[in-house]
């Protein structure tokens, strides 16, 4: 099983303050690709918290991310990651060659209620199961 592990897809979401987007595409890929795409999320200057909205949206659709903590963005994460998928960061998200560079356009949840955020979830999903279908198919 390990061997396995190690050729796993990694990917790594990231958006300014991994409260919102970066938080929801990363549990979508978790909870749609289980274990066989590993699953990173940060910000560039991460917010104390998740986005109350996104954590309610998220339960809608039945994944919890109530425990989630925003995680500041790192270059060995993005070196650890084979796709590199951001969120309006803009340039502060570091470039390593090699990896595999996406640049979702969203719109940003922040001060946003569960009714604005909701057709952002629904994006996102969408990406994400696309995304599966490329690095993880079956």
């Amino acid at each position: 099983m390990s061997s396995s592990a190690a050729s796993r897809p990694s990917v790594l979401f990231v958006c300014v303050h991994n409260a919102g987007r970066s938080q929801m595409a990363a549990a979508f890929l978790a909870h749609l690709a289980g274990d066989r795409v590993q699953v990173r999320s940060a910000g560039s200057a991460p917010a104390d918290t998740v986005n109350p909205a996104v954590v309610e949206a998220m339960k809608e659709v039945g994944i919890d991310i109530s425990a989630e903590t925003p995680k500041m963005l790192t270059g060995e994460a993005v070196q650890a990651s084979d796709v590199v998928i951001t969120m309006g960061c803009g340039d502060a998200c570091p470039v390593f060659p090699g990896k595999r560079y996406l640049d979702w356009q969203l719109d940003d949840p922040a001060g946003q209620g569960v009714e604005a955020v909701r057709p952002i979830r629904d994006a996102i999903e969408t990406r994400v199961r696309a995304l599966i279908s490329e690095v993880a198919p079956r």
